[in-house]
């Protein structure tokens, strides 16, 4: 597997029940530290609501997830929030959940529901997407053999990110995970050792 799914951009979502307002937010994430700052951010600018629940989900072999109730009833918030994102398959997404009380309460199982609902209504307003996992490769060669590491570019079709052309040249690419091998068998046909991370 070298493709995942995920959100393009930010999405909102909201549930209401016996005065309960549930607004969610689906957020497309990289890493635990963005994660840590947005939940702190969003914990600031709902500082008015009784709780800021949320689940997250990352890398593309979906192993690397939490779940949060934020003082709700254990697993009435944070779980079905993950819940959610695991059935619509999604990795590198956070879904933030800010509860407003209502002054009626819902139970555990209507809590459950009420998350549950809020987040596919976050999900549905969101563009899933497909992306590739992609391996990073770092050549380094003489200027001579150029033309040789650019045929096997335009061949390969790797996006380029950084290049500099000097005496000695040095090109750092990204490539879909399924071709990185045959790509770096080809580089090191030519110029030896191919680092790769």
């Amino acid at each position: 597997m070298d493709t995942y799914k995920t959100i393009s951009t930010q999405s909102e979502g909201i549930y209401k029940e016996k005065g309960s307002k549930f607004l969610s937010f689906a957020i497309p994430v990289q890493d635990v530290e963005e994660i840590k700052e947005i939940v702190k951010e969003y914990r600031k600018r709902f500082f008015d609501a009784r709780h800021v629940c949320y689940a997250y989900m990352l890398g593309s072999e979906r192993n690397d997830f939490r779940a949060n109730d934020d003082g709700e009833p254990s697993g009435t918030a944070g779980r079905p929030i993950l819940g959610q994102i695991n059935s619509h398959e999604l990795t590198n997404i956070l879904v933030i959940v800010v509860r407003y009380f209502g002054g009626i309460l819902l139970g555990t199982g209507g809590l459950v529901v009420a998350y549950k609902e809020a987040t596919i209504d976050a999900l549905n307003q969101a563009e899933i997407i497909e992306k590739t996992v992609d391996e990073f490769i770092s050549i380094n060669f003489d200027y001579f053999l150029l033309n040789d590491v650019m045929r096997i570019i335009k061949d390969s079709n790797p996006h380029i990110i950084s290049q500099v052309f000097d005496n000695q040249c040095a090109m750092k690419l990204s490539i879909r995970k399924h071709d990185a091998d045959m790509l770096t068998s080809k580089f090191e046909k030519i110029i030896g050792l191919v680092i790769e991370k």
